[in-house]
């Protein structure tokens, strides 16, 4: 027995002691193969995962240095059961590999026989193979080759793909760097990725997943079609485009609802292209038109389901997926590794933020009681509804209002989930309010003005979660969320954490009813914040009234 800060337990939970000398150097040593489960205040739970195991062993660890890790940082003898798992999980990445032959095309091989002779025999595996050519090998249609990674991953034995990648068209695409340097982890994150072929690189809101992007297309130089959210993003990915690389305004087309632009360089909204006429997913050919060198999707986390069945077909193309964290909420991280590729790069928050590349950030649980009518509101209230009905209170209302004028000299935005509540808040407040229905000219001017400090406040609707630059926000005040969304959190803090010009820290309040599931949501999306060592202060909404923060 030593005196670590980890218990390893046979059932595969981590147990972190939050309070010991070591607790943050083991967070950062365990991240890159264990995944956080829960988070109260002294003992954090992670858990072991196949996905988690085979995305470390997609990015260079292998077994052994993932036990090591363990039995370095572990209280107690790890459990031999644990050490044999680990092992087991991680031998089974890469015993089957898919590679392209020059006489057969897209083969399966691999260096377990019986491994191959169990998944061939698999139902939804047999229709994407072709003949048999060795006792190691066997043909793959060329057009499941997305499929097939997606149905062995599910089997438990997930494919390395060898198999290549077109070039693409040619198209000469540089970095520009005059009155700025790219920074050290984002010439990492490229390099990582384009060394593996394809797959994703997790880095916080505001550490510039742009230019990671962007250094990617240097390193392909050849047409790039690149995914992103909503228009405004569309439009930030190109006035970054422009000012950081040799691309000028003829070689950016926009595919969006506005305008049907393909360029060289095409960037076009999820939206867009997931939009069905007649029943038919209308604009997906796009992925078809032209001959890409490098897809990119921006906010890899909220690709939606028919990407993937597309993804699926361009399996020959290089990707790159971006995004602040690999959570989705409905459980589809097996898509993303399987579809876009692995883990390549990833970073802790808080230590970008020690090299002051993002601002550092105190995160605040404003916990408020329901009046008793609110209380019996509440209480009455339908499954359904209770959610919406806790998180809309009125005495959430006067918090916001005093957290507002404590922060009267800042730039503060007022994040929420319901339409009803921010129109209440917007004209309580005097603030202009953007939301799903506002036009985008009218978004864009509203940005603009809150970003010179024309507007001190602004309330937005979850329209503004994603891909919005406001370098200056230093606080955001979170009125209701998408029922405990970890992803959702993470978005949110990443809207303040941009470096501000004079150095000041950043405060993300969280305004919660007590004794309510809007509490027990919010306990789930601390697990995000604790994931990346932030502390979570919980405060009484009396002491936002007398002053005392």
């Amino acid at each position: 027995m030593t005196d670590g800060p980890l218990i390893v337990q046979s059932d595969k939970t981590l147990l972190l002691d939050i309070d010991h000398p070591m607790s943050t150097e083991c967070r950062r040593a365990i991240a890159p193969f264990a995944e956080l489960e829960r988070s109260p205040e002294h003992i954090h739970t992670y858990r072991l995962t196949p996905l988690g195991l085979w995305n470390a062993r997609a990015a260079g660890h292998d077994a052994e240095q993932v036990i090591d890790t363990l039995i370095k940082y572990s209280r107690y003898a790890v459990p031999h059961s644990i050490l044999i798992d680990v092992a087991e999980t991680m031998s089974r990445y890469g015993r089957l590999r898919l590679e392209m032959d020059p006489v057969h095309g897209l083969i399966l091989i691999t260096t377990d026989t019986a491994v191959l002779e169990e998944v061939i025999r698999a139902k939804k595996i047999a229709p994407l193979l072709g003949a048999r050519i060795d006792p190691e090998t066997i043909t793959v249609l060329p057009s499941q080759r997305g499929q097939i990674k997606q149905s062995l991953l599910r089997l438990g034995w997930p494919a390395e793909d060898f198999a290549g990648y077109v070039d693409g068209q040619a198209h000469d695409i540089s970095l520009v760097q005059k009155d700025w340097k790219i920074r050290p982890y984002q010439e990492l994150a490229a390099e990582g990725f384009w060394h593996g072929g394809s797959g994703v690189v997790v880095l916080p809101c505001g550490a510039g997943k742009t230019i990671v992007g962007a250094a990617a297309m240097a390193h392909a130089k050849a047409t790039t079609l690149i995914l992103v959210t909503n228009t405004i993003a569309a439009r930030q990915w190109r006035e970054e485009l422009l000012k950081r690389t040799t691309l000028n305004e003829d070689e950016i087309g926009e595919y969006s609802g506005a305008k049907k632009e393909i360029r060289p360089v095409t960037i076009a909204t999820y939206q867009v292209m997931t939009k069905k006429k007649n029943g038919v997913y209308a604009h997906l050919d796009l992925f078809d038109s032209y001959d890409w060198g490098l897809i990119i999707y921006d906010e890899v986390h909220l690709l939606p389901a028919p990407i993937f069945r597309f993804t699926a077909d361009i399996q020959s193309r290089r990707r790159l997926g971006l995004t602040a964290t690999l959570v989705r909420e409905d459980g589809m991280e097996g898509e993303v590794f399987s579809l876009i590729g692995p883990k390549r790069f990833d970073v802790p928050w808080k230590e970008i933020e020690a090299q002051g590349y993002i601002a550092p950030a105190e995160c605040i649980e404003v916990r408020v009681n329901l009046t008793e009518t609110e209380r019996l509101a509440y209480a009455t209230a339908e499954p359904e509804n209770r959610y919406r009905t806790c998180a809309t209170t009125r005495t959430k209302r006067d918090v916001v209002e005093a957290l507002v004028e404590k922060h009267a000299d800042d730039q503060v935005l007022v994040i929420g989930q319901y339409i009803d509540q921010l129109d209440d808040l917007s004209e309580t407040l005097g603030a202009p309010l953007i939301k799903g229905e506002t036009p985008i000219k009218e978004r864009e001017i509203l940005f603009n003005q809150f970003r010179n400090g024309e507007i001190k406040c602004l309330v937005v609707s979850k329209v503004a979660n994603f891909s919005i630059d406001l370098p200056d926000a230093t606080i955001a005040i979170q009125v209701s969320g998408a029922f405990g969304s970890r992803q959702e959190e993470a978005q949110r803090l990443g809207r303040i954490l941009r470096p501000k010009s004079d150095g000041r820290g950043a405060k993300f309040y969280s305004v919660i009813s007590r004794d309510t599931i809007d509490q027990d949501f919010a306990q789930n999306r601390q697990r995000f914040l604790a994931e990346q060592g932030y502390s979570y202060k919980i405060i009484d909404a009396d002491d936002v009234f007398q002053g005392k923060i």
